[in-house]
This record gives C-alpha cells, structure tokens and sequence, in this order.
C-alpha cells in the first residue's frame, strides 16, 4: 500500500479548549488516577526510533521483548511477541510496539481524518516557524499544507498554529503552538528546545456523549474544555472539506490529555474495523494508571468490549495488573495498577 496518500490529518487543539476544570466524572474518586503515555504500533522499530529520535528530539529510556501467555492474553494476539520502545519527550512519554510475531496490517491508504481510526498525538513547540522549517529539512511527509493559524473568532483556538505531518508507518502528529494565555503555562517556561511535550492525544468519535459515558462517567477524567470548530483553517488542518468539529478535552490528575473529536460534519467517516488486532498498524492504546479490579467491575456494567479477558497479573511484577479494554468506537485503553 502507499503511505503517501494515506489522509489521516488531524483536528487537535486540546490545549487551546483551557484547563479550569469541567463536569465532575460520576465516580467521586476517578478509577484513572493519571495518564501515563500513549502507544503506538510500528512495522519497523529501527525506523521508527531513528525517525522519533532525530526529526522530533525523543530520547531512548527502554528497549525490550514481550512474550508468553500473559503477553498474548494482555494483548489478545496468540503467539505475540513484541518489541516495545519506551522514548522520552520533555516529561510525557511515548511508546512504540513492533510486534515481531504475528505482523498486523498497514494503515489503508485511503484513509480519512474523519474515519473512526484517527488517532494521533500533539506535541508542542516553542516556535512554529522553526519547527515547521525543521521538519521541511527532516523531509516529512505533510498532511496539512503548512502552519495553519487558526482565527481570532474562535475564542478558545484563536492564535494557536498547527501543522500536520506523518511518521514512516503514515501515523499523523502534529506540532502545536500556544500563544501567551493558551494552553498550559508549562509550554511557556523558558527553557531553549524547539520540542517540548506531548499535549495530548486526539480520536475520532461518532458520538461524544456515548465517548463521555466511558471517559468521564466510567474511568473518572474530567473534561477541560469544549469548542466548536470550523472554516478554511481548520479545512486545510484536517485535510477534509466542509469539517465542522466538535471538542472535547478531557484530562486526569497528570499527564497528557485526551481530546475527543466529532466529526458533526461531514459524517462520512468509517468505522474501526471490527476484526481490528492490537498488532494492525492503524492501533493505538492509551495508556493510564488506575484501579483496575474497580474498573473491570465497571467495563462489564458498562457493557464495554474487552481486549484482554480480564485483568492479567504481568510476570516481572505479579502484584501489577494490567487490563485492555476499547471505547466505544474500538480505541483501546490499557489500565495498570502499581
């Protein structure tokens, strides 16, 4: 298949929709206590490492292999065996998983931003033209056709820049730019590097109120914030025409934030494939700190789909449990105690 075109250009701006707080979740104390890092499959770890290392500043923390039964459980691929690199980016964290066996399928070409298997991450930078420039000379693919600046109007966003780009397995990212008074003050310390953090994370959902149900109401985050956007900016950014979108930010006690993104037009989207393996390139997982016997009592009320067949005790650490589980729309979450 040809990454090339592959469109999956995003629609972030969790950072710009504030961080004063928003509707309490229904659990008094949140099943999520904080979000740890992001996960994203890879088809070539080397390629992948050298790409997130050099093009955006990541540093190498972890390099392992996975296997065995409760690999294959936790992940529910039979005969898995992964290779998981664990980079660094200012104070979040990124995960790459290559699984060596079996090997997943590519992220389809004709892709859309608003198809249900969006995901991505946003990572902030101290300076948008250089950044932008940086990557021109890294050779990125682009899926916006430069920085795009969104509009005054927009009373949450207006002032941010964005640009959209890809990795070597056609997963889109974006660079993000907060003006003074946007975002969270840490992305404004002084500091001299051009990359700075990972934001938060951006899906693509069909329904916010059903994705709420699970995010807020279930695992406890709390929304931060909410906006409608829409106009050629925001066209140009996701690279679909006519988008009007609907944002919600959502964050636990620390880490990046999830963003959740509703496409209200057009709704022309797809679904996640429902025979989608944790080894299919297009897979992300989310992965978050938290009570996990309490959350499996609440996947099953909730009626939510399960990855693993319950929580899996991991064998460096058998008091550790670990548990994945998919939203509404199929991304998945892994939930660990410690």
């Amino acid at each position: 298949m040809n990454r090339a075109v592959v469109r999956l250009a995003g629609a972030a701006l969790l950072g710009c929709l504030g961080h004063s707080g928003g509707a309490l979740a229904a659990n008094t104390e949140p099943l999520v206590r904080a979000i740890e890092s992001v996960s994203v499959s890879v088809g070539d770890m080397d390629r992948s490492i050298e790409f997130y290392r050099t093009a955006l500043s990541f540093e190498v923390v972890a390099d392992t292999e996975l296997s065995g039964d409760e690999v294959e459980h936790l992940y529910g691929v039979f005969g898995a065996r992964l290779r998981v690199a664990t980079l660094k980016l200012g104070g979040e964290t990124l995960k790459l998983e290559q699984f060596l066996a079996p090997h997943g399928r590519p992220i389809p070409d004709d892709s859309h931003s608003n198809d249900r298997w969006f995901q991505h991450i946003a990572i902030i930078v101290s300076d948008m033209d250089r950044g932008f420039a940086w990557l021109r000379a890294q050779h990125v693919e682009f899926a916006s056709p430069g920085p795009q600046l969104l509009p005054s109007w927009n009373r949450n966003a207006g002032g941010i820049a964005a640009f959209y780009f890809r990795d070597p397995d056609s997963h889109n990212l974006e660079i993000l730019h907060f003006p003074p008074g946007k975002g969270d003050p840490k992305w404004q310390q002084p500091g001299g590097r051009l990359f700075l953090g990972i934001d938060h994370s951006a899906i693509v959902v069909a329904d916010t109120e059903a994705s709420l149900k699970y995010y807020r109401d279930t695992l406890g985050l709390k929304v931060a914030g909410e906006s409608e956007n829409y106009g050629v900016e925001q066209e140009r950014l996701n690279n679909v025409f006519g988008v009007r979108l609907r944002i919600t930010a959502l964050r636990a006690e620390s880490g990046p934030g999830v963003e959740l993104l509703e496409y209200l037009a057009p709704r022309t989207g797809r679904a996640m494939p429902i025979n989608t393996l944790s080894n299919d390139l297009w897979n992300w997982h989310i992965d978050m700190l938290a009570d996990v016997s309490g959350s499996d009592a609440a996947v099953r009320q909730g009626h939510y789909a399960y990855v693993s067949p319950g929580p899996i005790h991991w064998p460096a650490h058998q008091s550790q449990q670990m548990l994945l589980i998919r939203d509404p729309d199929g991304h998945e979450t892994l939930l660990e105690s410690r």
